[in-house]
């Protein structure tokens, strides 16, 4: 089953993925970009030139109405994958917040307006397992992020309030439109060129020395093909309304994808990958003065497992090992020369 499909924010990381792979199964897709005259042309090479018919690109933000109609007109489903993501706190939470909750709610009423039928948002593990006392735990698609608890920062909260509006808007307007949110942990995977997303920052730093040490975190990791492949199933796979995917494979320690990238990278290429975990004490002197580090303090020396095997029975979806989801964004990240060896 194919039909033609709205997916926002088409420069970013997976939903450039996510275009490639619904092309590929003859879907129509539509593309909202914030500068048509800036990203048309650099996203259409990306993709091989596919034609116009096939293919179209459309100027929309998150935060006016201009360009949605145009874009969603004639679409059978939306995958709404635009969201803010900044690569450092702002002082103000809302600046997050509000373009996340306002944008998707913005999608959503120009999506039931066009008459679409499946409504697919790209949310967030940020939604699912955060806000938490623990050290260790596991969560799965029935669990929610309480942004009430101090050490939740914006960006968790932007995701986690984005998502449950959705749903809240969903329940009330939505009619027999049907929702389904796709929640990837930190992507990982090739990129396209040097614009990359944020969450390939982690393999960027272990591997140009500016994490000399590693600090005591951790992420679930996923390829970002196997979130798009996702985002496909959850697109085309009937009977899926209200339903929750988690996209997420094995936690790993950031000293762990310093391990990885040492045993399967050239040594020219690993001079600079750090080889101990940086105490705790450091990480506390360094908040002091970083607040990208203030930020996520609180996360150190916890272990966030993921139960992602509801996605797996329920759609089939399988994910490929995270070595070589950390190998291949390694090896491109020294291709387009982001990182220097």
């Amino acid at each position: 089953m194919t039909g033609t499909v709205l997916v926002t924010g088409g420069t970013g990381y997976i939903a450039g993925e996510l275009i490639r792979q619904l092309l590929a199964r003859g879907w129509t897709v539509h593309a909202t970009v914030r500068s048509k005259a800036k990203s048309e042309g650099l996203l259409r090479n990306r993709l091989g030139n596919p034609p116009e018919d096939t293919f179209k690109v459309f100027e929309a933000e998150l935060m006016d109405d201009a360009g949605w109609a145009e874009a969603v007109a004639g679409c059978t489903h939306v995958a709404h994958v635009a969201s803010p993501i900044a690569a450092s706190t702002p002082k103000d939470e809302n600046e997050m917040i509000v373009p996340a909750r306002e944008g998707t709610l913005r999608a959503l009423r120009f999506a039931k307006n066009a008459g679409v039928k499946r409504f697919v948002q790209t949310s967030s593990m940020a939604a699912v397992a955060y806000g938490r006392a623990e050290k260790v735990y596991t969560v799965d698609e029935n669990d929610w992020t309480d942004v009430s608890h101090p050490d939740v920062y914006p960006y968790v909260k932007s995701k986690t309030i984005a998502e449950r509006a959705a749903r809240d808007w969903v329940k009330e307007h939505g009619g027999d439109m049907e929702f389904v949110s796709v929640n990837p942990s930190m992507v990982l995977g090739p990129v396209e060129d040097p614009d990359f997303s944020p969450s390939v920052e982690a393999v960027k730093q272990v591997l140009d020395g500016s994490m000399p040490m590693a600090p005591d975190l951790g992420f679930a990791i996923v390829d970002t093909r196997d979130v798009a492949d996702l985002h496909v199933r959850c697109l085309e796979e009937p009977n899926l309304a209200n339903e929750r995917f988690l996209a997420a494979g094995r936690f790993m320690k950031i000293i762990e994808i310093a391990d990885v990238l040492r045993e399967r990278l050239p040594v020219e290429h690993t001079r600079k990958v750090p080889k101990k975990i940086m105490p705790n004490w450091m990480v506390s002197v360094l908040s002091l003065f970083n607040p990208g580090v203030r930020s996520i303090k609180s996360e150190v020396g916890k272990t966030r497992n993921v139960d992602a095997s509801h996605a797996k029975q329920r759609l089939g979806w399988e994910t490929r090992q995270e070595e070589q989801s950390i190998v291949d964004c390694a090896k491109s990240l020294i291709e387009h020369g982001v990182v220097k060896v």
